[in-house]
C-alpha cells in the first residue's frame, strides 16, 4: 500500500508539472502576405477594363495589401481607359503602375492609368507619354498646340471640347497624387513623350526598378494615401500571385478583336446571303445568324462607324445580285466599292490596336474583283453562244426519217416524231438537217 500510494502521489505531481506546459499556447510563424499582380497588355478595350476591375474585387476580398499592375500598351478605347480608371480609384488598397518589361510603353490612355496609381514605376528602356486623344467617331485626332503657347492649326468645337475634357482629366489625377501636372498637360496637349530616367526627374514616376524584386525593395516602407488615409507598405517577404484573365474575359478579348469581328460579319451576311439563293440549306442560315448577332455585340463594344457598316451590308447584296441580274458588272463593281470603302471607315478612329489591316481588305476586294470578272465573262460568253431553244435552236439540228420519204413524211427530232418537207428524197433511218420551220412543220435536207 505505500508503495502504490508513493506511485500514485508521484503520477499527480506530474500530471500538476505536464499541465502548465501543455496549456501554454505554440505560437505559428505568421504566413508572408501575397500581393496580386495584373497585367495590362496590348490595346486596352472592354475585355481589358473587365479583367482589371474584377482583378481589383478579387484583391479587396482577399485582403490583399496592394496590388501590382504591370502596364506595356499603346493605348485604347476612352471608355474602357475610364472604367479601369474608375476601379482603380475605388480601390481600398494601393495600385502600383508598372510599366515593364525593357521596351515596354505606357502611351495614350496607358498615360492616364500610369497616372492614376497610387504609385508609379517604370522600368529601364520604357517610355511614357503622347497621350493626345483620339476621336471615337472616325474623325481625324485634335490639333495640339505648340510648346511656345503659339496656336496649333484650327480646331473645331468637338476637337477643342474633348482636348480640354483630357487636360482636366489627366490634371485632376496627377494633383491627386503629388505628380507634375504640368506635363501631363503637355503629354496631352502636344503628344510630349519621355523615357523612364527623365521621367523620374521630372516628378512623373515615382521610381525607377529593373525587376520586380528590385520594386519590391524600394517599396518596403513607402507611405500612400489612399481615400484620405496614409498608408506605409510593407514589402518584406512578400508573395506576388499573377492573375490570369478568366474564360469569359478571353472570350469578350477574341470577340472584340477588330479582325475576329469583321470576320464574323462577313461570315454571317455572306451566309445569309447563300441561304437566300439556296432556301432550305437550312446550315448557312443559322451559322449566319449567330455569327451576324455576335459580330453585332462586338461592333456595339468597338469604336464602330456605323454608316461603314451599313456600306459593308449594302456592297454584299450588291455583289450577291449580281449573280441573278445582267448588268455586266454594274451592280458588282458598285457594290464591290461600298464594300471597300466602308471596311476602311468601320474602324477608321486612329484608336492603337482598334482597325483592319488594310493589307486585309485588299486581298477581300482583290478576290471579290477577280469574282466579278468571272460572272461577267462567262455572262458575255453566255451572249455569243447560239439559242439553245426555240425554233432558232432547231435551225441546223440534225433528225433521222422514221420512214422512206418521197417529198414529205415524219422524222424524229429530239425524241419525238415530226412532219417533215423534204428536198431530196430519203430512205429510213436516213439523216437530214433542218433548214426552216414554220409551226409544226420542218424542212430538211439530207446530209
Amino acid at each position: 500500500m505505500r508503495a502504490s500510494l508513493a506511485a500514485l502521489l508521484v503520477l499527480c505531481a506530474a500530471g500538476m508539472v505536464a499541465v502548465p506546459a501543455a496549456a501554454r499556447p505554440v505560437t505559428a510563424p505568421a504566413a508572408a502576405p501575397t500581393v496580386i499582380g495584373l497585367q495590362l497588355r496590348g490595346a486596352i478595350g472592354p475585355a481589358t477594363a473587365r479583367y482589371i476591375e474584377r482583378g481589383l474585387e478579387k484583391a479587396r476580398m482577399r485582403g490583399a495589401p496592394f496590388v501590382i499592375l504591370r502596364i506595356d500598351t499603346p493605348g485604347g478605347l476612352e471608355t474602357s481607359m475610364r472604367g479601369i480608371i474608375k476601379a482603380i480609384l475605388a480601390a481600398p488598397m494601393p495600385v502600383v503602375g508598372y510599366v515593364a518589361p525593357a521596351g515596354a510603353r505606357a502611351a495614350s490612355a496607358g498615360t492616364y492609368i500610369l497616372y492614376a496609381c497610387s504609385v508609379a514605376a517604370m522600368a529601364p528602356a520604357t517610355n511614357v507619354g503622347a497621350a493626345t486623344p483620339v476621336s471615337l467617331g472616325g474623325s481625324e485626332p485634335a490639333p495640339p498646340t505648340a510648346h511656345d503657347g503659339a496656336a496649333g492649326p484650327p480646331m473645331s468645337a468637338e476637337q477643342r471640347k474633348i482636348l480640354n475634357d483630357s487636360i482636366a482629366y489627366i490634371r485632376a489625377l496627377a494633383e491627386l497624387r503629388g505628380r507634375n501636372a504640368a506635363w501631363a498637360e503637355q503629354a496631352v496637349r502636344g503628344a510630349a513623350s519621355l523615357p523612364a530616367e527623365e521621367a523620374l526627374q521630372a516628378h512623373v514616376i515615382d521610381l525607377i526598378a529593373p525587376d520586380l524584386p528590385s520594386l519590391l525593395r524600394q517599396l518596403n516602407g513607402r507611405t500612400v494615401t489612399v481615400h484620405g488615409h496614409a498608408l506605409t507598405l510593407a514589402t518584406a517577404g512578400v508573395g506576388v500571385r499573377w492573375m490570369r484573365p478568366g474564360w469569359r474575359t478571353r472570350l469578350l478579348a477574341d470577340l472584340t478583336n477588330p479582325l475576329i469581328a469583321y470576320g464574323l460579319l462577313l461570315i454571317g451576311i455572306w451566309g445569309l446571303i447563300f441561304e437566300g439563293f439556296h432556301p432550305g440549306g437550312v446550315l448557312p442560315g443559322v451559322v449566319g445568324v449567330v455569327a451576324l448577332l455576335v459580330a453585332l455585340f462586338a461592333f456595339q463594344l468597338l469604336p464602330t462607324d456605323f454608316a461603314g457598316l451599313a456600306l459593308i451590308g449594302v456592297g454584299s447584296a450588291l455583289m450577291g445580285a449580281e449573280f441573278f441580274f445582267p448588268t455586266y458588272g454594274s451592280l458588282g463593281i458598285g457594290g464591290l466599292i461600298a464594300f471597300v470603302i466602308g471596311s476602311l471607315v468601320l474602324f477608321d478612329s486612329g484608336v492603337p490596336g482598334m482597325h483592319i489591316s488594310r493589307a486585309l481588305i485588299g486581298a477581300i476586294a482583290f478576290v471579290g474583283g477577280l469574282v466579278i470578272l468571272g460572272i461577267v465573262y462567262l455572262g458575255t460568253r453566255a451572249l455569243r453562244r447560239p439559242p439553245a431553244t426555240g425554233i432558232q435552236a432547231m435551225v441546223g439540228a440534225i433528225v433521222a426519217a422514221d420512214e422512206d420519204i418521197q417529198s414529205s413524211g415524219r422524222v424524229r427530232y429530239g425524241g419525238e416524231l415530226w412532219h417533215a418537207v423534204a428536198s431530196r428524197p430519203l430512205q429510213r433511218g436516213q439523216r437530214a438537217r433542218i433548214v426552216k420551220v414554220e409551226g409544226l412543220q420542218l424542212w430538211v435536207e439530207p446530209l
